[in-house]
This record gives C-alpha cells, structure tokens and sequence, in this order.
C-alpha cells in the first residue's frame, strides 16, 4: 500500500521500490529484475506463458519466451542428465 493507503500504481511501485534499494545500499537493483527472477522461476517450475503473464503483468508472450526458452532448456538438459544417468554405458 502506498503513503495514501491505496495499492501502488506500476510507477509508483517502482520508484518506491527504487527508494528501499537505494536505502538498502543496493544501487544497482531494479524492480525490473524481480519481474525477470519471477517470470524465471514461474517457468522453471513449469507454468505456462498464460499462467507467467498473468503473475508478471507481462502483454504478450513475446516479452517472455526468452524466460520460457530459457527454463524450457534447463529442464530438458536436467531430463536427458536423468535419463543418461538412469542408463548404464553399454546397455
């Protein structure tokens, strides 16, 4: 909630959360990347784009298939290490 007990507005969010990193001795944070940690994190526990977008606020799903691909690509290397793993040389 904001100083006038209302939810922030995306701005005003912001450059709120700009004023508490800069309290916090962190200059280089950025709301924008709790957005990206978060679309991240949604997509590496296997949510859809629709499911991501509708927590990141996000327009298209442009704007985040590079944290889709991303995961997408973790998850499918974690797979194929299981399945290798799973297999003995030779069988």
């Amino acid at each position: 909630m904001n100083g006038y007990g209302r939810p922030f507005t995306s701005n005003g969010f912001g450059n709120k959360f700009r004023d508490w990193c800069n309290e916090a001795g962190l200059p280089q944070c950025a709301v924008h990347w709790l957005r990206k940690a978060a679309a991240s994190r949604l997509a590496e526990l296997g949510c859809t784009e629709q499911e991501i977008m509708s927590i990141t606020g996000q327009k298209t799903s442009k704007e985040i298939a590079r944290y889709t691909r991303a995961a997408s690509q973790k998850l499918q290397a974690e797979r194929a290490i299981d399945k290798m793993s799973a297999k003995k040389i030779g069988e």
